[in-house]
């Protein structure tokens, strides 16, 4: 039997990994249908055993983290998210607890990206995405390139109201995006939300305004103006201030209304122009909201009714295989063209030779196709009924389709093959290259995937430890980094090259936990490598370090530390640091020089400190950011060794294991004067 709190972290992990995925990198590796399966069997654990109910469960959170990509922005007021029901009878047990026949406002659920408006004597000041529900991204400058979204309030509006809506792309707007996309040999967006998300996220406000974004409002937070006595009044007064709210809402006297509200959106659900994933329901009386209040993360007053994902049949044409950055080889289905969930599907992954077994699926069967959550595509199985005759069962290749090595498995029971010729795999190689470039490791823009495998088929890079030593002569050397001049008609750089050349001297000084991402060691990503980073602040230090070394230290588990001691261990892997340290990279972090010693602030110098929980004025960055300038540690997790705990709001388990040591504990309201005064600050009441 497994135990409980062991299925408890782990589902914690997956379902925390998919939210950065989804609303930091708008890049799900979830369907909504597993997502949501995975918090329903968080939350019924929880029920089980309530002691794992904490603070920082990802039952009791909301939305995402933020971005390091824009500046934070603190809500006025915090952005909910909303409990979800897949069944009427889970609507009709939320209906049951509002506590008699209560009129409701029935909405479509938008399938886009949630914004905070703030309006400051009627003018636009700031617009956020939700983050995580305290802060958001800063997207003011993106967010005024939008039609929709007025600049300036209409007269009659309040000197301040923080407005909440839905930022979407219209199927239609979508095509031609995708179209424009795939004529510019860049990769298509997966679907409209992820579109309308990445579209609002650009560097440049001016892509931002090429993408025809559209907006809804749905809601008001903080207000100095007087409450509306009903939510459809509050969306009345939106509409008089001039702000779009949209044309599918309706009032209900009760429950048996709702039902058939969310039966007849169901059957026109690709007949609006947005995507919709459901109907939201909110009481719509605004003084029976304030007596129903809150959980942690959403209001008792509303509930958002999930469809259930789509399912069509088409027909597989064939089973391929992909090889990955790590060397996992994973089968997909190559399916004959279908429209679900209100897009054209052509491929879904069967995640490995195992899964295509236990499915039975094989070429030439008519298969059920379902796109989870409108998001990624799923072979559910074969329809038996309509198997041809004979039709043999599929075989997984021995051999790696990009380089032609015999396909192992790396330990003994490993559900997944892999190619063990990590070092020069075609696949591998392409794959490492652009996530390097990727947002998350180096950010180096123009250097997708058409450009890593240009530089890879020109010979121009043997890996990515080359990418840095690039010329404009090397890329020459390349017709995708060039074109024909019109007037002396000779092949000379074209703009992508001399983009990248410039890109790639920036990247050269990126933080160095940015670049521990780059080195693709497995169990290193965004999360733990800020952790490394700050134990071992250079590469070198790195690599010098022990398994023992490296396991003291706080955040890393001996799995991490025997593949960081694995990974150096390989010849070509040093060889990687050593160019790149040859190029110019720095792969440390930043020091000061000995003359300037005397000005760092000595004030924590010696002391762990770890920050938890919402921190006045800060972000969790800029509070480590903060520690680190004035001599200290910043730590993510409490032990022994650390100083001081400060405590925000939500603070959890942290403040629970920090008691239990008899770590000093700081609210964060104080944080400031830690800051200033060290550990003398705790003598302060």
């Amino acid at each position: 039997m497994i135990d409980p709190r062991t299925r408890h972290a782990e589902l914690a992990q997956l379902i925390n990994d998919a939210r950065f995925q989804y609303y930091v990198l708008d890049a799900p590796d979830l369907t909504d249908a597993r997502f949501d399966g995975l918090m329903e069997e968080l939350a019924a654990l929880e029920d089980r055993h309530p002691e794992l109910r904490t603070p920082d469960s990802p039952t009791q959170q909301v939305g995402g983290a933020v971005s390091a990509t824009f500046a934070a922005v603190e809500h006025l007021e915090p952005m909910m998210s909303l409990d979800n029901a897949f069944s009427i009878e889970e609507v009709e047990r939320w209906y049951a607890r509002l506590g008699g026949e209560t009129e409701l406002l029935c909405e479509v659920k938008i399938d886009g990206l949630a914004v905070d408006l703030v309006y400051r004597d009627r003018r636009l000041d700031t617009a956020a995405t939700r983050g995580d529900g305290r802060f958001g991204e800063d997207v003011t400058a993106n967010v005024r390139t939008i039609a929709d979204i007025p600049l300036t309030l209409n007269p009659g509006a309040p000197d301040l109201v923080e407005v909440r809506g839905e930022v979407f792309m219209r199927p239609a707007d979508f095509a031609v995006l995708n179209e424009s996309l795939e004529a510019a040999g860049r990769p298509r967006f997966a679907n409209p939300r992820n579109s309308a998300a990445g579209s609002l996220r650009q560097k440049d406000p001016r892509v931002t305004a090429s993408r025809h974004l559209r907006f809804y409002s749905h809601g008001i937070g903080m207000t100095s103006g007087e409450p509306a006595a009903r939510q459809s009044d509050a969306y009345d007064l939106l509409r008089a201030w001039g702000l779009p709210v949209s044309g599918h809402n309706e009032v209900v006297a009760g429950l048996a209304s709702a039902l058939v509200y969310i039966d007849e959106r169901e059957q026109a659900r690709h007949d609006l122009e947005h995507e919709m994933d459901g109907v939201v329901l909110k009481v719509n009386d605004r003084d029976r909201q304030r007596a129903l209040g809150f959980t942690s993360r959403a209001p008792r007053w509303a509930i958002a009714f999930k469809y259930a994902p789509e399912e069509v049949n088409t027909r597989l044409l064939r089973i391929a295989v992909n090889t990955g950055r790590t060397g996992r080889v994973t089968p997909y289905g190559v399916m004959e063209p279908v429209l679900v969930a209100g897009s054209t599907v052509e491929m879904a992954t069967l995640h490995n030779a195992s899964e295509v077994a236990r499915k039975d699926v094989r070429p030439g069967d008519t298969v059920i196709l379902r796109k989870a959550g409108d998001v990624i595509p799923e072979i559910l199985g074969p329809v038996l009924a309509l198997r041809p005759e004979g039709l043999p069962a599929w075989v997984m290749p021995t051999h790696c389709p990009s380089c032609g090595t015999e396909l192992r498995e790396q330990k003994e029971g490993d559900k997944d093959l892999r190619c063990p010729n990590t070092r020069s795999c075609p696949s591998q190689l392409r794959e490492r290259l652009f996530h390097v470039a990727s947002r998350v490791a180096l950010d180096i823009e123009n250097l997708g995937w058409q450009a890593a495998d240009a530089l890879l088929s020109a010979g121009l890079v043997s890996d990515e430890g080359d990418l840095f030593s690039l010329t404009a002569d090397d890329l020459a050397r390349s017709a995708f980094f060039t074109r024909i001049d019109p007037k002396t008609k000779e092949r000379v750089l074209n703009a992508n090259a001399g983009k990248l050349l410039i890109n790639l001297e920036a990247a050269k000084t990126r933080p160095w936990a940015k670049f521990l991402v780059a080195l693709s060691i497995r169990h290193i990503g965004k999360g733990v490598a800020p952790d490394v980073a700050r134990a071992f602040g250079s590469v070198q230090a790195l690599q010098a370090a022990s398994e023992a070394e490296l396991s003291a230290v706080d955040g890393i588990g001996p799995v991490l530390a025997a593949s960081i001691v694995e990974w150096f261990g390989v010849e070509w892997h040093r060889a990687i640091v050593d160019k790149w340290l040859a190029a110019g990279c720095v792969l440390a972090d930043e020091t000061v020089p000995d003359a300037d010693l005397s000005a760092i602030d000595p004030t924590l110098e010696g002391l762990t400190i770890v920050v938890t929980g919402a921190v006045p004025g800060y972000t969790r960055d800029t509070a480590q950011e903060a520690v680190v300038a004035r001599g200290g540690k910043a730590s993510g997790s409490v032990s022994k060794r650390t100083s001081v705990l400060v405590a925000g709001e939500s603070s959890g388990s942290k403040y629970t294991k920090a008691e239990t040591l008899g770590v000093p504990i700081l609210d964060a309201s104080r944080f400031e004067h830690l800051l200033e005064r060290g550990l003398d600050a705790l003598g302060d009441e």
